[in-house]
């Protein structure tokens, strides 16, 4: 299976991608802008991704704005609902806003606030039918 880590601290991308390593083949990418362009790609690679791990709080493009228009360019790519790219928010922000944002104006499959810890990553991707 094939994810993509978009988080622009080190530290967070490194914990993400050691975790991760095991089930999935990572891929990395510093900020929304570079999430877009990298999702772009996958699809026009016939490689897409099956699940993005997406901070929110990122330079250039923030994970929120960049969901957003991963969510725009699946409609226009006519991927229907039940094949698009699974997306879990990773974020220090743990405010009710957010969180229902996140849900309902972006789109997002599941939103977990770091610190980040092995059993929460599970957790959420077996909830989401990506591992056993």
């Amino acid at each position: 299976m094939k994810c993509l880590i978009v988080e622009d601290n080190l530290l967070s991308r490194r914990i993400l991608k050691e975790l991760l390593s095991s089930q999935f083949d990572c891929e990395i990418a510093v900020n929304g802008q570079e999430a877009i362009d990298s999702f772009i790609l996958a699809h026009e690679a016939k490689r897409p991704y099956d699940v993005i791990f997406l901070d929110i709080m990122m330079p250039e493009v923030d994970g929120l704005e960049a969901l957003q228009c991963i969510r725009a360019k699946e409609r226009t790519m006519g991927i229907p609902h039940n094949m698009a790219v699974k997306v879990i928010m990773t974020t220090a922000l743990d405010d009710p806003h957010t969180v229902i944002k996140s849900f309902n104006e972006c789109e997002a499959d599941a939103y977990i606030v770091k610190p980040l810890s092995r059993h929460t990553l599970i957790k959420e991707l077996r909830a989401l039918k990506l591992v056993q």
